[in-house]
């Protein structure tokens, strides 16, 4: 008889007693997503399976399935030859939510889409500076070196705001009242996308 590796991986791949959630990368697979990340991030055991080509038997993911959680997940719609680059994709955004991993574990509710909840909630993040204050006759918008805290996120949240109208208006699309306040809302509308939400009072 042949050899089952893949058997044999799924009996290895949990401690006794343990639960696993196994991470199949796929075409046909959910969509990977921020709120996705903070999920798996808290899962005690992830384990990712790479198939190549074709991927992997179905076979193998229904006998995982009797014995652990399984998500079959894309990064988004096109094909690739194997699963490594997917997974490396999710790892990276999976890790970086970590206890420790980032220096300051609260600017992750600072990113695009904001974990799925907080101010950035399906906004993506606006425009980064860094030093020098002058690079090329382009200067860092002033209000960033205000230290006004409040002017400055206001300015974060509109330039946010006309980058996700600009690149994203699948996403600006389903912005609701429930994260949109008036000037939000006047915001996208100069941006080129009015805002027709179905509550329109702060």
């Amino acid at each position: 008889m042949k050899p089952e590796p893949w058997g044999e991986a799924l009996d290895a791949l949990v401690p006794q007693g343990e639960t696993a959630r196994l991470v199949l990368p796929s075409p046909a697979g959910v969509p990977f997503t921020q709120g996705m990340a903070a999920r798996y991030a808290q899962e005690s055991h992830l384990v990712f399976a790479c198939g190549r080509y074709e991927g992997i038997d179905a076979r193998v993911a229904d006998e995982a399935r009797a014995r652990m959680a399984v998500d079959e997940v894309t990064i988004g719609d096109y094909v690739l030859a194997g699963g490594e680059p997917a997974v490396l994709v999710m790892i990276e955004a999976v890790c970086r939510l970590l206890p420790g991993v980032m220096g300051n574990a609260d600017s992750a509710s600072d990113d695009s889409f904001g974990g799925g909840c907080g101010p950035m909630a399906g906004i993506v993040e606006g425009p980064a500076y860094t030093r020098p204050r002058v690079w090329r006759g382009r200067e860092v918008p002033p209000v960033l070196l205000s230290g006004d805290h409040g002017a400055i996120a206001r300015w974060r949240r509109d330039a946010a705001l006309r980058r996700t109208a600009a690149n994203r208006p699948d996403l600006a699309a389903q912005l609701t009242t429930e994260v949109l306040d008036s000037r939000d809302r006047a915001v996208l509308s100069e941006a080129g996308f009015p805002f027709s939400g179905p509550d329109m009072a702060d």
